[in-house]
């Protein structure tokens, strides 16, 4: 079976910097760990960096959310700490994306012919549901998993609700009760 871990916006901006929230880095380590076993499997892994330029706040996102954040090159833009060295550049696959979902990533996926994909990373009701929607529309016969121990989000309330709502769009939700 042909499987991908897909990593979303694990970036120092999301855990501690422009928009970091308490608990994001408690899901370094379990991340870290799900790449390690991925690559020890023969498995794939690729990582998605939400990448913004200096005219963010001109942009429809930075209008409405007008926090400069994951400024292309910039420390916020950077992986967060053991998921970063988790990365292996000679076989990784790294997706810039200006927007919350990648319509290359989709692309990049059907091309793939994943059987199973999962998805970790943050923020869960943003970058993580709208590329889980991505994949589903790339690989409809896809599993997609996601394990809510490896995602958060700052507004609690919307976490659960998303949580909620992937099952709902088909999407296997693991360690639910861990959140």
């Amino acid at each position: 079976m042909k499987k991908l871990l897909l990593v979303v916006d694990y970036q120092k901006d999301f855990v501690d910097g422009a928009l970091g929230f308490p608990g994001a880095e408690r899901l370094d380590g379990p991340i870290a760990e799900k790449i390690a076993a991925y690559h020890a499997a023969g498995d794939d892994v690729a990582f998605t960096l939400d990448t913004h330029q200096e005219n963010y706040l001109d942009t429809q996102e930075g209008k409405k959310l007008p926090v400069p954040h994951c400024l292309m090159n910039s420390e916020g833009w950077q992986l967060y700490g053991k998921t970063a060295e988790a990365l292996d550049r000679t076989r990784d696959m790294v997706i810039c994306k200006p927007a919350f979902p990648s319509l290359w990533l989709g692309s990049w996926l059907k091309e793939q012919k994943y059987e199973r994909i999962e998805l970790v990373g943050l923020v869960s009701y943003l970058c993580v549901l709208s590329n889980a929607i991505i994949a589903k529309g790339a690989l409809p016969e896809a599993e997609l998993v996601v394990d809510a121990a490896c995602t958060a989000g700052p507004d609690p309330r919307l976490h659960a609700n998303v949580l909620e709502l992937m099952g709902a769009l088909q999407i296997t939700v693991r360690n639910r009760e861990v959140e």
